[in-house]
């Protein structure tokens, strides 16, 4: 199986975000926006290590009624966000991808291209 891969990103007026990718390549997480370069990898750093902890994925319901989940920090702070899904198991197995996918995942830094 292919690991997965953190891709970082310009996004906008100086800021960056990531996305953390499956094995196959789908968005399995996106990040909030950061001020800094540095900043983004402090907050791959955080998805790295906070992926490992059960307890800081929270779930929960977009209006529409979609399951989606929120990683947080120790701190409480958000560092990321799922895509909605059409089910509970859906997002489950979204959880279950990052878990397994964060620890290990490759940087492709797209900032500096």
């Amino acid at each position: 199986m292919t690991a997965g891969r953190f891709e970082l990103h310009p996004s906008g007026t100086g800021s960056f975000r990531f996305v953390l990718k499956a094995g196959n390549h789908q968005v399995i997480l996106t990040s909030q926006s950061y001020a800094s370069h540095a900043a983004a990898l402090g907050g791959i750093e955080s998805v790295r290590t906070n992926a490992a902890v059960p307890e800081r994925f929270d779930r929960r319901e977009s209006k529409a009624g979609e399951p989606y989940f929120v990683l947080k920090a120790g701190n409480g702070q958000i560092i990321g966000q799922s895509e909605m899904y059409s089910s509970a198991a859906g997002m489950e197995n979204g959880i279950l991808s990052v878990a397994r996918n964060a620890p290990e995942a490759e940087l492709k830094d797209l900032s500096a291209s």
